[in-house]
């Protein structure tokens, strides 16, 4: 068997474990309560008895997690659709492949959830206006409609999660591509940048599974609905999600005019390859904005190769690759997936910057300028 069939078999493994995790959400979040409600009759009767409002809550948190559990299946009717160029091929059956459930899906799944809040309802506008907007206005300043026909401005915005950055992006008029690497956010984001048809559409309850720091239960199960737009962009725009590692699917130099990442970077085991990456990407003058933390995600990720450099060595490094830093802030309040109801409320002191890759580059036979070629 050749080196890409087998990795064919492997990805399409991997494709339907997905699947599996999603279809698995309801059945696993129902045993985690009932291993609390197993934990509740094992306490003394007086105990049970102060604890009778819990005992209802839990059972109220169950009704809550039928609704979200409806939500898949409607999802999933249509995830065939987004690889079939990819996963309906004959190099194996779903016979011929073993399929289970992820050991840290549950938590995925429920991340999406978190992430349909952020991205596509009313209650994530203040996050994505702490997030997306300083980039949003940004792109707008560095590229005005009476001086550029936006059409023709290439923006990729790489980690676009759920996708709602670059469509907002796109439905300013750009030329705008979100790519996503996590299979389960390209799942969700492709039902809800294709099928979702009205505002409002459905309900869910993003922080059901979160069981601390709640002041009453009902801020446990604060819903929301989405999509607080409609999300389809105008004919004429031009707008694209594509799935796959960043480091691979873009390798081509000087194509975007345009890179935008928001809580990025810092997905990378060697943060510097996606600034090199970045870079060569970009067109001779192009620009990139970043706003986000450095939380490092691999950082503790057992036999995973990673570092984690300060701010300050990653702009050492930002300059060392060529680019000009032409903004800096720190400090910026940026809250990610949060209850806005919780107890616990986690804050992003996160950095904001703009860099550019200078219109003098290297042909091989000594410096020209690029500004001809930017548009």
């Amino acid at each position: 068997m050749s080196q890409e069939v087998n990795d064919a078999k492997e990805e399409k493994a991997y494709f339907l474990s997905v699947l599996s995790t999603f279809q698995s959400y309801r059945e696993q979040s129902l045993l985690r309560i009932e291993h609390k409600e197993k934990c509740l009759a094992t306490l003394p009767s007086y105990h049970k008895k102060w604890l009778s409002k819990y005992k209802e809550d839990l059972d109220r948190f169950k009704e809550c997690i039928e609704k979200n559990s409806k939500f898949i299946p409607i999802v999933l009717q249509h995830a065939h659709t987004i690889f079939d160029n990819v996963y309906s091929n004959d190099c194996a059956t779903h016979a011929e492949i073993k399929v289970g459930t992820l050991s840290e899906g549950l938590d995925k799944v429920q991340s999406v959830f978190k992430q349909l809040m952020r991205d596509w309802s009313a209650m994530g506008a203040a996050e994505r206006s702490q997030c997306y907007q300083p980039i949003i206005d940004e792109i707008m300043l560095q590229f005005p409609e009476d001086k550029f026909d936006r059409l023709n401005v290439n923006v990729l915005v790489p980690g676009a999660g759920l996708g709602r950055l670059a469509f907002e992006i796109a439905t300013l008029g750009f030329a705008c591509q979100g790519n996503e690497f996590n299979l389960f956010m390209l799942i969700v984001s492709y039902y809800v940048l294709n099928h979702c048809k009205k505002v409002d559409e459905y309900i869910i309850y993003p922080w059901i599974h979160q069981y601390c720091n709640n002041l009453s239960a009902e801020h446990q199960m604060t819903s929301v609905r989405f999509p607080d737009v409609k999300p389809m962009p105008t004919p004429d725009s031009k707008f694209s999600m594509t799935a796959g590692d960043f480091l691979e699917v873009y390798t081509d130099h000087d194509q975007w005019h345009c890179v935008a990442t928001c809580f990025f970077i810092d997905c990378a085991p060697n943060v510097v390859q996606f600034i090199e990456t970045i870079y060569h990407i970009l067109k001779p003058g192009g620009v990139w904005i970043n706003l986000g933390p450095l939380l490092y995600h691999y950082s503790d990720v057992k036999n995973e190769k990673s570092v984690e450099p300060s701010f300050e060595v990653v702009c050492e490094v930002i300059k060392n690759i060529g680019f000009e830093m032409e903004q800096c802030k720190t400090g910026l309040k940026t809250k990610y997936c949060q209850n806005p109801k919780s107890m616990l409320q986690y804050e992003y002191d996160s950095v904001y910057f703009v860099c550019r890759k200078s219109f003098e580059v290297s042909n091989g036979n000594g410096v020209e300028d690029g500004r001809d070629e930017f548009l």
